[in-house]
Protein backbone atom coordinates (compact mmCIF):
# COMPACT_ATOMS: atom_id res chain seq x y z
CA UNK A 1 0.00 0.00 0.00
CA UNK A 2 1.28 3.48 -0.89
CA UNK A 3 2.70 5.71 1.83
CA UNK A 4 0.71 8.90 2.41
CA UNK A 5 3.36 10.31 4.80
CA UNK A 6 7.14 9.84 4.60
CA UNK A 7 9.82 11.37 6.77
CA UNK A 8 13.51 11.00 5.99
CA UNK A 9 16.23 11.93 8.46
CA UNK A 10 13.74 14.11 10.33
CA UNK A 11 15.64 15.84 13.11
CA UNK A 12 14.78 18.54 15.62
CA UNK A 13 17.14 19.93 18.23
CA UNK A 14 16.55 22.46 20.97
CA UNK A 15 20.03 23.55 22.00
CA UNK A 16 21.76 20.42 23.31
CA UNK A 17 18.49 18.42 23.39
CA UNK A 18 17.56 16.23 20.43
CA UNK A 19 13.78 15.84 20.35
CA UNK A 20 13.69 14.02 17.01
CA UNK A 21 16.71 12.04 15.82
CA UNK A 22 16.82 11.24 12.08
CA UNK A 23 13.31 9.77 12.05
CA UNK A 24 12.40 7.52 9.12
CA UNK A 25 8.64 7.00 9.27
CA UNK A 26 6.23 5.84 6.56
CA UNK A 27 2.46 5.73 7.05
CA UNK A 28 0.42 3.60 4.67
CA UNK A 29 -2.75 5.15 3.30
CA UNK A 30 -6.00 4.18 5.14
CA UNK A 31 -4.10 2.71 8.11
CA UNK A 32 -4.72 3.31 11.83
CA UNK A 33 -1.41 3.73 13.65
CA UNK A 34 -0.68 4.37 17.32
CA UNK A 35 2.27 6.42 18.58
CA UNK A 36 3.47 5.72 22.12
CA UNK A 37 6.35 6.76 24.35
CA UNK A 38 7.20 8.16 27.74
CA UNK A 39 7.20 11.85 28.60
CA UNK A 40 9.79 13.64 26.48
CA UNK A 41 10.05 10.77 23.99
CA UNK A 42 9.36 13.09 21.05
CA UNK A 43 5.77 12.14 20.18
CA UNK A 44 4.27 15.63 20.16
CA UNK A 45 7.43 17.03 18.58
CA UNK A 46 6.92 14.62 15.69
CA UNK A 47 3.31 15.71 15.22
CA UNK A 48 4.31 19.38 15.44
CA UNK A 49 6.99 18.86 12.79
CA UNK A 50 4.68 17.02 10.40
CA UNK A 51 1.94 19.65 10.72
CA UNK A 52 4.21 22.66 10.29
CA UNK A 53 4.08 23.96 13.86
CA UNK A 54 7.83 23.30 14.19
CA UNK A 55 10.51 23.52 11.51
CA UNK A 56 12.98 20.62 11.40
CA UNK A 57 16.68 21.11 12.01
CA UNK A 58 17.34 18.57 9.26
CA UNK A 59 15.53 16.06 7.10
CA UNK A 60 12.40 16.09 4.98
CA UNK A 61 8.65 15.45 5.16
CA UNK A 62 6.56 14.29 2.20
CA UNK A 63 2.78 14.14 2.19
CA UNK A 64 1.01 12.37 -0.65
CA UNK A 65 4.21 12.60 -2.69
CA UNK A 66 4.74 16.34 -2.10
CA UNK A 67 7.55 17.89 -0.07
CA UNK A 68 5.90 19.85 2.76
CA UNK A 69 9.01 20.39 4.91
CA UNK A 70 8.95 24.18 4.62
CA UNK A 71 5.17 24.69 4.79
CA UNK A 72 3.30 26.31 7.69
CA UNK A 73 0.29 24.85 9.54
CA UNK A 74 -2.44 26.41 7.40
CA UNK A 75 -0.72 25.40 4.17
CA UNK A 76 -0.39 21.83 5.46
CA UNK A 77 -4.06 21.79 6.52
CA UNK A 78 -5.19 22.93 3.08
CA UNK A 79 -3.40 19.96 1.54
CA UNK A 80 -5.48 17.58 3.66
CA UNK A 81 -3.25 16.89 6.66
CA UNK A 82 -5.07 17.91 9.86
CA UNK A 83 -4.72 17.44 13.60
CA UNK A 84 -6.56 17.62 16.88
CA UNK A 85 -4.97 18.56 20.20
CA UNK A 86 -4.51 16.95 23.62
CA UNK A 87 -6.27 20.01 25.07
CA UNK A 88 -9.20 20.83 22.74
CA UNK A 89 -8.58 24.03 20.78
CA UNK A 90 -12.12 25.41 20.74
CA UNK A 91 -13.67 28.87 20.70
CA UNK A 92 -15.46 28.72 24.05
CA UNK A 93 -17.86 31.58 23.30
CA UNK A 94 -19.04 29.99 20.03
CA UNK A 95 -21.52 27.17 19.56
CA UNK A 96 -20.55 23.74 18.25
CA UNK A 97 -21.96 24.68 14.83
CA UNK A 98 -20.07 27.98 14.78
CA UNK A 99 -16.82 26.24 15.76
CA UNK A 100 -17.17 23.95 12.75
CA UNK A 101 -17.76 26.92 10.47
CA UNK A 102 -14.51 28.41 11.79
CA UNK A 103 -12.78 25.12 10.93
CA UNK A 104 -14.10 25.40 7.40
CA UNK A 105 -12.98 29.00 7.24
CA UNK A 106 -9.36 28.03 7.96
CA UNK A 107 -9.13 26.51 4.51
CA UNK A 108 -11.41 29.00 2.76
CA UNK A 109 -8.49 30.68 0.98
CA UNK A 110 -7.17 27.38 -0.34
CA UNK A 111 -9.98 27.11 -2.85
CA UNK A 112 -8.99 23.84 -4.47
CA UNK A 113 -8.86 21.79 -1.28
CA UNK A 114 -11.83 23.68 0.16
CA UNK A 115 -14.18 23.02 -2.75
CA UNK A 116 -13.01 19.42 -3.07
CA UNK A 117 -13.73 18.79 0.61
CA UNK A 118 -17.20 20.35 0.42
CA UNK A 119 -18.17 18.43 -2.73
CA UNK A 120 -20.65 21.12 -3.71
CA UNK A 121 -22.14 21.53 -0.22
CA UNK A 122 -22.76 24.87 1.41
CA UNK A 123 -20.50 25.33 4.47
CA UNK A 124 -23.55 25.44 6.75
CA UNK A 125 -24.76 22.07 5.47
CA UNK A 126 -21.26 20.58 5.74
CA UNK A 127 -21.13 21.67 9.41
CA UNK A 128 -24.52 20.08 10.09
CA UNK A 129 -23.42 16.83 8.45
CA UNK A 130 -20.32 16.63 10.64
CA UNK A 131 -22.39 17.29 13.76
CA UNK A 132 -24.61 14.35 12.82
CA UNK A 133 -21.69 12.06 12.01
CA UNK A 134 -20.12 12.70 15.41
CA UNK A 135 -23.49 12.56 17.23
CA UNK A 136 -23.16 16.18 18.30
CA UNK A 137 -26.47 17.42 16.91
CA UNK A 138 -27.85 17.82 20.41
CA UNK A 139 -24.99 20.23 21.19
CA UNK A 140 -25.38 22.22 17.96
CA UNK A 141 -26.42 25.49 19.63
CA UNK A 142 -24.55 25.05 22.93
CA UNK A 143 -21.42 27.10 23.51
CA UNK A 144 -18.21 25.12 23.87
CA UNK A 145 -17.65 26.49 27.38
CA UNK A 146 -20.56 24.47 28.82
CA UNK A 147 -19.64 21.14 27.22
CA UNK A 148 -18.27 18.20 29.24
CA UNK A 149 -14.75 17.09 28.38
CA UNK A 150 -15.80 14.12 26.27
CA UNK A 151 -18.00 16.33 24.09
CA UNK A 152 -15.24 18.93 23.77
CA UNK A 153 -12.88 16.18 22.58
CA UNK A 154 -15.40 15.06 19.98
CA UNK A 155 -15.94 18.60 18.76
CA UNK A 156 -12.19 19.22 18.48
CA UNK A 157 -11.79 16.07 16.37
CA UNK A 158 -14.89 16.98 14.34
CA UNK A 159 -13.31 20.37 13.57
CA UNK A 160 -10.26 18.57 12.19
CA UNK A 161 -12.51 16.28 10.12
CA UNK A 162 -14.84 18.95 8.74
CA UNK A 163 -12.79 19.30 5.54
CA UNK A 164 -12.39 15.52 5.11
CA UNK A 165 -8.60 15.29 5.46
CA UNK A 166 -6.49 12.56 3.90
CA UNK A 167 -4.48 12.17 7.13
CA UNK A 168 -5.57 13.01 10.67
CA UNK A 169 -3.17 13.23 13.60
CA UNK A 170 -4.77 12.93 17.04
CA UNK A 171 -2.86 13.97 20.15
CA UNK A 172 -4.12 11.83 23.07
CA UNK A 173 -7.79 11.59 22.05
CA UNK A 174 -8.84 9.96 25.35
CA UNK A 175 -6.87 12.29 27.65
CA UNK A 176 -9.21 13.75 30.27
CA UNK A 177 -12.01 11.36 29.30
CA UNK A 178 -13.35 9.00 31.99
CA UNK A 179 -12.58 5.29 31.77
CA UNK A 180 -16.31 4.66 31.31
CA UNK A 181 -16.42 6.92 28.23
CA UNK A 182 -13.13 6.18 26.48
CA UNK A 183 -14.15 3.12 24.46
CA UNK A 184 -17.43 4.65 23.33
CA UNK A 185 -15.56 7.79 22.29
CA UNK A 186 -12.98 5.83 20.28
CA UNK A 187 -15.66 3.64 18.68
CA UNK A 188 -17.49 6.75 17.50
CA UNK A 189 -14.38 8.66 16.41
CA UNK A 190 -12.84 5.83 14.41
CA UNK A 191 -16.16 4.89 12.84
CA UNK A 192 -16.62 8.46 11.61
CA UNK A 193 -13.02 8.73 10.42
CA UNK A 194 -12.95 5.37 8.62
CA UNK A 195 -16.18 6.27 6.81
CA UNK A 196 -14.14 9.00 5.08
CA UNK A 197 -11.22 6.61 4.39
CA UNK A 198 -8.93 8.91 6.35
CA UNK A 199 -5.53 7.66 7.53
CA UNK A 200 -5.10 8.05 11.30
CA UNK A 201 -2.05 8.43 13.52
CA UNK A 202 -2.83 8.92 17.19
CA UNK A 203 -0.65 9.56 20.20
CA UNK A 204 -2.05 7.68 23.17
CA UNK A 205 -1.01 6.98 26.77
CA UNK A 206 -3.67 4.32 27.43
CA UNK A 207 -2.39 0.91 26.34
CA UNK A 208 -5.88 -0.63 26.37
CA UNK A 209 -6.84 1.85 23.67
CA UNK A 210 -3.65 1.14 21.72
CA UNK A 211 -4.16 -2.64 21.80
CA UNK A 212 -7.82 -2.42 20.80
CA UNK A 213 -7.83 0.20 18.05
CA UNK A 214 -4.52 0.21 16.19
CA UNK A 215 -3.23 -1.91 13.32
CA UNK A 216 0.35 -0.82 13.90
CA UNK A 217 2.26 0.86 16.72
CA UNK A 218 5.32 3.12 16.66
CA UNK A 219 7.19 3.37 19.97
CA UNK A 220 9.40 6.40 20.59
CA UNK A 221 12.18 6.94 23.12
CA UNK A 222 14.65 9.83 23.16
CA UNK A 223 13.39 11.06 19.81
CA UNK A 224 13.95 7.70 18.10
CA UNK A 225 11.75 4.83 16.93
CA UNK A 226 12.61 1.86 19.12
CA UNK A 227 9.86 -0.49 17.90
CA UNK A 228 7.47 -0.62 14.96
CA UNK A 229 4.93 -3.35 14.27
CA UNK A 230 1.61 -4.87 15.24
CA UNK A 231 0.31 -3.85 18.69
CA UNK A 232 0.90 -7.06 20.64
CA UNK A 233 4.48 -7.46 19.47
CA UNK A 234 5.40 -3.82 20.13
CA UNK A 235 3.80 -3.59 23.56
CA UNK A 236 5.56 -6.79 24.65
CA UNK A 237 8.94 -5.73 23.21
CA UNK A 238 11.65 -5.62 25.94
CA UNK A 239 12.93 -2.19 24.83
CA UNK A 240 9.41 -0.76 24.84
CA UNK A 241 8.80 -2.17 28.30
CA UNK A 242 12.10 -0.68 29.46
CA UNK A 243 11.86 2.80 27.94
CA UNK A 244 8.15 3.52 27.62
CA UNK A 245 7.48 4.31 31.25
CA UNK A 246 4.33 2.89 32.83
CA UNK A 247 3.43 0.07 30.47
CA UNK A 248 2.29 -2.87 32.57
CA UNK A 249 2.67 -6.56 31.89
CA UNK A 250 0.31 -7.97 29.24
CA UNK A 251 -3.23 -8.30 30.49
CA UNK A 252 -2.78 -6.18 33.61
CA UNK A 253 -4.29 -3.00 32.31
CA UNK A 254 -3.46 0.22 30.56
CA UNK A 255 -1.35 2.42 32.77
CA UNK A 256 -0.37 5.69 31.16
CA UNK A 257 3.02 6.21 29.63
Amino acid sequence: MAAILETRGLTKTFGAVTAAAALQVDLAEHSVVGLIGGNGAGKTTFINLVTGYLKPSAGSIRFDGRDITALGPRQVTRLGLCRSFQIPQLFDTLTAWENLLVGLGIVAHGRGAFQSALEGQRPEQAADDVLERFRLTGWRDATASVMPEGVRKLLDIAMAMVVKPRLLLLDEPTSGVSSEEKFALMDLVLSAIKAERTTVLFVEHDMEIVRRYTERVLAFADGRVIADGEPGAVLDDPDVRKYVVGIEAPGTGGAPC
